[in-house]
């Protein structure tokens, strides 16, 4: 579990946030510290909100104090490497079909080419455009 500060309107269990970097506003502030304590580009999950609440010049509202926990990500990899448990690498493809209705799960913000992922679950198989063979998996990081 990691502890950081949220905008007060986004401060609510099962939101998920996915953490971008410092903010150059926030270079003064005496609590970039506990704001700025997660890895960039990773995904996280609110799982709980304590009654902590500071003023912020970036949020309105203030921020407040949340546990969070990294995201499963939902995302395509190949069905032969689709088996729970596994550890993964992706490695995307160029894929042209913008409109299929996986493009999105297969080119989702938070994953990384060659990073290493653990299967978490199988959801199902995909009907790609291009005939891969691709299943829908959480993936852990």
């Amino acid at each position: 579990m990691v502890v950081t500060l949220v905008g007060e309107t986004q401060a609510k269990v099962g939101t998920a946030f996915m953490f971008h970097g410092p903010l150059p506003e926030c270079r003064d502030c005496k609590r970039k510290t506990v704001c700025f304590n997660l890895e960039e580009g990773t995904l996280y999950e609110i799982i709980g909100v304590r009654d902590k609440h500071h003023d912020c010049n970036v949020h309105e509202g203030g921020v407040r104090v949340v546990e969070l926990k990294k995201a499963p990500i939902e995302t395509t990899i190949d069905s032969k490497h689709a088996i729970e448990g596994s550890t993964v690498n992706i490695d995307r493809e160029a894929c042209l079909h913008r409109g299929c209705e996986h493009y999105k799960a297969c080119f989702i913000l938070g994953t990384r080419n060659n990073k290493k992922y653990r299967v978490a679950r199988v959801k199902g198989d995909v009907n790609c455009p291009d005939h891969r063979a691709l299943k829908i998996v959480l993936l852990e990081v």
